[in-house]
């Protein structure tokens, strides 16, 4: 999924994600993107191609860096329960330097044109977590069919709860019910 960048693009990529993030993306224009990058216009678009690529890799970007934090918190464990409720702990965590809430259901709210790039990064990135809560919650035995949606909403509530409703115990709390719902979940 990663892509070799050159420094100016890296830095690029840098800026652009750091504004997306903080102001939104429709906020944000590509000449304040090249002038707080240090680069022209001209190299903004020769690196991406436009503004709708740069989201799409502002977002890429992002997904690569929550999925390595999950993974290896999925992969550190060995108990099949732990690996299936990883993606919260590490949750807990991200959301300390979150406090916007989810950058993609931020985007999602911002880019109405269903084959924006960018799009298909956040339909990606829901999805995976999804089957990751699947393949886990299988391996440990849990048949609820239902089971691993009933975690995606809970994960993504904290994330919006967290931000939105200004509620920072968020996570923690939806850790703890994805807990109890692992718990009572019927098992093979």
């Amino acid at each position: 999924m990663t892509t070799t960048l050159t420094p100016g693009a890296r830095r690029i990529l840098e800026v652009a994600s750091e504004l997306f993030y903080a102001h939104g993306i429709h906020a944000v224009g590509v000449d304040t993107i090249a002038a707080e990058s240090g680069v022209t216009k001209r190299t903004l678009y020769d690196r991406f191609g436009s503004k709708d690529e740069l989201v799409a890799a502002y977002l890429r970007a992002r997904d690569e860096r929550w999925r390595a934090r999950v993974t290896a918190a999925v992969e550190a464990e060995t108990d099949p329960v732990r690996r299936a409720l990883a993606p919260f702990v590490v949750l807990e965590a991200w959301m300390v330097d979150a406090d916007r809430g989810c950058a993609f259901v931020n985007a999602f709210a911002e880019l109405d044109r269903a084959d924006h790039p960018g799009r298909a990064v956040i339909d990606d990135e829901k999805r995976w977590l999804r089957e990751l809560f699947a393949t886990e919650l299988a391996r440990a035995g849990l048949t609820d069919p239902d089971l691993a949606l009933q975690l995606l909403v809970l994960h993504e509530g904290a994330m919006v709860a967290s931000a939105a409703a200004a509620t920072p115990d968020a996570p923690r709390v939806a850790t703890a019910a994805a807990r109890a719902l692992v718990g009572c979940a019927p098992r093979r």
